[in-house]
């Protein structure tokens, strides 16, 4: 059975899916609003049949959410999210993402090449539009090479808010400014965060 739990943030509300598996409660699926379409709606839309539960592990990582879009610098484990949604490659891609630290930014075609797909931008930028733990995996940290945002399940307001929120700047032509991209030759490649099952 899924469960629900209902935060509201800035960005309107967060609604997040959850089940427990073998008495080990996992994230199934986060969903935000975006400007055309409330989180509540798409829920009713995807798992209709959900009840609205929670216990002490998902109320942490709901708390934790609400806080990463007020700003706060929080840190969520992968190991919350159920990644058996995801495919192999898709997996690789949100590992890499985790991996970028706040703060900084990286794009979808070097991405490609951390994950071994070279020429995958494309791929890489559709494993993070259909990111099933948004936030807990930080997608929004994911921009073209040309320094513009792309795309965003919250939508661009969302993406932008969350790299100012993380001191990330923008010039007036609505590009991040930033010295170097992450997982650009010669930068420091960090460890991404462990995820379960992977």
């Amino acid at each position: 059975m899924n469960r629900k739990i209902i935060k509201r943030t800035p960005f309107g509300s967060v609604e997040i899916i959850w089940t427990a598996l073998n008495s080990d409660p996992k994230i199934v699926r986060v969903l935000l609003s975006r400007p055309d379409l409330s989180a509540e709606e798409r829920l009713f839309q995807l798992y209709p049949n959900s009840v609205i539960s929670s216990c002490a592990e998902i109320d942490l990582v709901a708390a934790a959410i609400q806080g990463l879009l007020e700003g706060e610098d929080r840190n969520i484990p992968l190991d919350v999210a159920d990644w058996s949604v995801c495919s192999p490659f898709q997996k690789s891609v949100l590992r890499a993402e985790s991996g970028i630290p706040r703060g900084s930014v990286s794009t979808y075609k070097l991405i490609a090449e951390q994950v071994g797909k070279h020429n995958g931008a494309r791929a890489v930028g559709s494993a993070l539009a259909r990111n099933p733990f948004p936030l807990i995996v930080p997608c929004h940290r994911a921009i073209r090479s040309d320094r513009r945002l792309g795309g965003y399940q919250g939508g661009l307001k969302m993406k932008r808010a969350l790299l100012e929120m993380e001191g990330v700047p923008f010039d007036d032509a609505d590009r991040v400014v930033c010295e170097q991209f992450y997982y650009d030759q010669g930068s420091r490649v960090g460890e991404p965060r462990s995820a379960e099952g992977n």
